[in-house]
């Protein structure tokens, strides 16, 4: 599937996925696609980029254990010890690996955006922000109040939008008793420090 042209990337990739995601799933990634396409236009970023990484940022995520670990072996991404433990957490960036190989994709914002939307990292572009918002905020996960201040707060100001996902991605992690990866605090550390300089710092530019 190669180098499919732009306008039967999508159709190719949404039969893709209905061979190797369950049906509820889908419905998660087709969200994650309409949200990333309305914040990358809130934010004056390019929606058809948006787009794309929300429709492919969950390739991986139903590959077994063994074979995350051995496409991220085979494509030389760092494994922590918590990634050991917990292979799934490698489906990000084996996603932007199988977006690449299974679908040509060759855009280096949008295979980061791919790989960053479940830990993060600090530093990642707005595309990335946008990304990894829009798979924790997405309609489905919910409607509580906390869930739609940071909503509003991915309208308002990208980096302070992060952070504040991640200190609720953490709380929950904590609540559950469950292993937090390293990247998730490096990120959470990174845009928090960012939001807190003046606006004439990299947060401005992460605001846009």
């Amino acid at each position: 599937m190669r180098d499919c042209p732009n306008g039967s990337l999508r159709e190719a990739v949404l039969v893709w996925l209905a061979q190797n995601v369950p049906d509820s799933r889908i419905q998660h990634i087709l969200r994650v696609e309409q949200m990333s396409i309305e914040l990358a236009r809130h934010h004056d970023l390019d929606p058809s980029k948006a787009a794309q990484a929300g429709l492919l940022h969950d390739l991986a995520k139903y590959f077994k254990p063994q074979r995350l670990l051995q496409i991220a072996q085979a494509a030389e991404i760092a494994i922590d010890p918590v990634d050991r433990l917990h292979p799934h957490l490698l489906h990000a960036e084996v996603g932007a690996v199988v977006a690449t190989q299974e679908f040509g994709v060759d855009d280096p914002e949008v295979i980061e955006a791919i790989a960053n939307h479940t830990l993060g990292r600090p530093g990642m572009s707005p595309l990335s922000c946008v990304v990894f918002l829009a798979d924790t905020l997405e309609p489905g996960r919910g409607n509580t109040p906390e869930l739609e201040q940071l909503r509003h707060a991915s309208q308002q100001n990208l980096t302070q939008a992060v952070w504040l996902t991640c200190d609720y991605s953490i709380r929950y992690l904590l609540e559950t008793r469950r292993s937090i990866h390293p990247r998730t605090l490096l990120t959470r550390n990174w845009f928090l420090q960012q939001a807190g300089r003046p606006a004439s710092g990299r947060s401005d530019s992460l605001s846009a």
